[in-house]
């Protein structure tokens, strides 16, 4: 008998964490859930084709109708969320209730600590609850717990990460690989960061710098963005000095958003347009959402996360590209088979019940393993 598992999001992140579950999860079945059933059919008919089997099944669930998740959460070992983060508390104390494990892709690190105060129910329901299981947060900051164990004299951690079109195109140079609402969210806000060892608060999109890779990517920019560096901030307060994240852009992105949004475009407060209230981030979202699927799948993720000690330093570096063999893009392959490595423990009872901090609930060596199974090209340098 092997396990069930329940994906929640049919969509790009979600149908490649699937797959990963029917690949190296010991799956009996896997039931992939969208609101819209042909998604979830096309999703679940994709992933049958490709490991010749039939262990994937759609169903149709409204995420926002307890009643309608409720049974097929009883009928799972564990859960996988790949819908937007603020469904997330709700459906973890589903998960809970219904005894099913529950994993996330996450985002948003005040959603994070709501889903913590349910650690004394999931403990004593021996549930399993790991928030923020993707790429960043995620895989990144699991890296990032490595490095520290790895060195005798950690001092500071700087994570610099991004998922890129390989053939950028106007009007932003980017592509949407993942649902546009994660991507304002991590844009505009507040990051939470370590500075002199303590939690400190600062603006999104800021700090500017520039950063380099091998050709033919070249030189990038890089900047402050929310949630991801998750609950690491808090879990190393004292330990390390500094820790941050930034994320990845090709030259020229970071002028051009940070104009749309000083010119109140991606503002939450309600307006009156002709007699009609609107969400200026709502109107963008409807607007650019579209524009920025440019259909082109062809993408890469860069990774370079680097911790440094008093006498000496590990780099992490991937770079990662769209599979042309299963059609995953570098994101989804990042993102959904890295919150699928962490779901998957939880299925064989390798994480500890509660609400966990993936930088402390995760065995990191082990996780890097299973990156090199999956075919990541991890590099890992000593200086």
């Amino acid at each position: 008998m092997g396990y069930k598992y329940l994906v929640l999001g049919a969509g790009m992140q979600g149908s490649a964490a699937a797959y990963d579950f029917g690949r190296f999860g010991d799956a009996e079945q896997v039931v992939l859930a969208d609101a819209d059933f042909a998604i979830a059919r096309a999703g679940a008919d994709r992933l049958n084709s490709l490991l010749k089997t039939e262990m994937f099944v759609p169903e149709k669930v409204d995420v926002r109708d307890s009643a309608e998740v409720a049974p097929l959460l009883k009928n799972a070992d564990v859960c996988l969320s790949a819908v937007p983060y603020f469904f997330n508390l709700n459906l973890s104390t589903l998960a809970i209730e219904a005894g099913c494990h529950f994993c996330d892709l996450g985002g948003n690190t005040a959603v994070v600590f709501e889903q913590h105060e349910l650690h004394e129910q999931a403990k004593s329901a021996g549930v399993s609850i790991a928030p923020d299981c993707g790429l960043a947060p995620g895989m990144a900051n699991i890296l990032a717990a490595f490095g520290i164990e790895k060195l005798n004299d950690p001092q500071n951690v700087y994570i610099r990460v991004g998922g890129l079109p390989q053939n950028p195109q106007p009007p932003l140079g980017y592509s949407l690989f993942f649902n546009i609402e994660g991507l304002t969210n991590e844009y505009f806000g507040k990051a939470h960061i370590l500075r002199n060892g303590e939690v400190t608060e600062v603006d999104t999109f800021t700090e500017l710098e520039e950063i380099e890779f091998p050709d033919p990517i070249g030189t990038c920019e890089a900047f402050m963005t929310a949630g991801g560096t998750s609950t690491c901030p808090w879990t190393f307060a004292g330990e390390i000095q500094e820790y941050d994240e930034k994320t990845i852009r090709y030259p020229g992105h970071y002028e051009k958003m940070k104009a749309i949004h000083e010119l109140g475009l991606l503002d939450l407060e309600p307006i009156t347009v002709d007699g009609q209230t609107v969400v200026p981030r709502q109107v963008f979202h409807a607007k650019a959402g579209p524009v920025l699927k440019t259909g082109d799948r062809e993408d890469v993720v860069l990774l370079r996360v680097i911790v440094t000690g008093k006498e000496s330093s590990i780099t992490f570096e991937m770079l990662d590209y769209y599979d042309e063999a299963t059609g995953f893009t570098a994101m989804e392959r990042t993102t959904g088979f890295g919150a699928a490595m962490v779901a998957i423990m939880a299925a064989r009872g390798e994480l500890q019940p509660g609400c966990l901090r993936i930088e402390e609930g995760v065995d990191a060596g082990r996780y890097v393993d299973e990156m090199s199974a999956r075919g990541f090209d991890l590099k890992i340098l000593h200086s």
